[in-house]
């Protein structure tokens, strides 16, 4: 049922984004030849702002690309990712040779060596002068294209950061090549993998030897994960492992939600207000952007330093509401808590009051703030 549930809200989501997608030909000297590409820009998109987003790349974008778009922008809708660009490439009628190694090198030569220099050194840096793009780059595949995206890994400087791979028809030595070169990596890399119980069992078991090798890897920097889904088949398991690899991912960026409040923030050796400076700055380390505060995380800070009766906490989390939402209910609110957690009840009253004329957000409201003006003046 949950897998039925799951697919709807994927159909719901195709449905919403399909009319944002730009279908472009992109003339290709490394090609010979033009390329068609989509486009998926998220939502509220302005090529004015300064926002810079993740840039993910999609081969065999003919069937990928859709289902792709669908989970990124569900999932950034709810906040567990940030707003990315996503990038299709067809390759219906090339697929075979775009993809093609040497039989004697096993990487990349003729055909596939100028698919792999098109993506490298003609469609990014396009889509890089052409939109707000970050630094922090995922690169998608499935079977063939799968395998395809562990060139880019070998490159001395790999152009991505988060590698996503579905059922790979991996190429002779890959598994030993790649968990050997994933030892040495000295930037974070996320690294998803995928099959399924049903998946082709030739590819099967080849991914299953490249999982035991990617385990032993003992690198700080590689960040991996493994699924084998139960019952699903070489094309179902796509549409599971989507959102795996995306939570995957993007773990750190999501809001701070029971469990991490339980078992890191309230355990956290420093303030609760340091906790979350510190999972900030780490969002911004690990994929190269800055995120704004949520309210959901400033919640959980409020909780913990009231718990802990932290006041120092408390003060520093009401100065960072007022700067980071100065016309919203929740700089008066969290302004409010201080000054009553500091006993001060006339200036937190003042607080709340003054919240009264500012913007309502998703969970301070002006009930909210009335009942605790009824709650104070009850006191006095």
């Amino acid at each position: 049922m949950t897998k039925v549930l799951f697919f709807f809200v994927c159909v719901l989501s195709f449905n919403l984004v399909a009319s944002q997608v730009i279908y472009e030909s992109l003339e290709s000297s490394k090609l010979g030849e033009s390329r068609d590409i989509k486009i998926q820009l998220p939502r509220g998109y302005d090529p004015e702002s300064d926002v810079l987003y993740p840039l993910i790349i999609v081969m065999d974008g003919d069937y990928l690309f859709e289902p792709v778009v669908g989970n990124i922008d569900y999932h950034s809708y709810w906040g567990d990712m940030p707003k990315s660009i996503v990038v299709g490439i067809n390759q219906r009628e090339t697929r075979n040779e775009d993809l093609s190694y040497s039989a004697e090198t096993y990487f990349p030569s003729d055909e596939g060596s100028r698919f792999f220099e098109f993506i490298g050194m003609e469609l990014i840096p396009y889509i890089n002068s052409k939109y707000l793009t970050s630094e922090f780059r995922i690169i998608i595949g499935h079977d063939l294209s799968a395998n395809f995206l562990n060139f880019y890994l070998f490159k001395e400087e790999p152009l991505f950061r988060g590698y996503i791979a579905f059922s790979p028809e991996l190429s002779p030595e890959m598994e030993t090549r790649l968990s050997e070169r994933l030892k040495t990596q000295t930037e974070d890399t996320f690294y998803y993998l995928a099959t399924g119980t049903n998946d082709v069992n030739e590819l099967k078991q080849k991914i299953l030897q490249l999982d035991n090798s990617l385990k032993s890897v003992e690198n700080p920097k590689l960040h991996y994960r493994f699924d084998n889904f139960e019952d699903a088949d070489h094309y179902s398991l796509v549409g599971l492992g989507i959102p795996k690899a995306i939570n995957e991912i993007f773990g750190l960026f999501k809001p701070i939600n029971r469990k991490e409040y339980d078992e890191k923030m309230l355990t956290y050796e420093g303030s609760p207000y340091e906790y979350l400076m510190k999972k900030y700055e780490d969002i911004e380390f690990f994929y190269g952007f800055e995120k704004k505060v949520v309210e959901n995380d400033i919640r959980a800070v409020a909780a913990a330093a009231r718990k802990k009766g932290d006041l120092d906490a408390m003060k520093d989390l009401s100065k960072l509401a007022s700067r980071e939402y100065s016309k919203s209910m929740i700089s008066a609110y969290y302004t409010g808590l201080y000054y009553e957690m500091d006993g001060n009840t006339k200036k937190a009253l003042q607080n709340y009051q003054s919240g009264l004329l500012l913007t309502e957000s998703q969970f301070i409201t002006k009930d909210m703030l009335l009942d605790k003006i009824y709650e104070l003046q009850d006191k006095k």
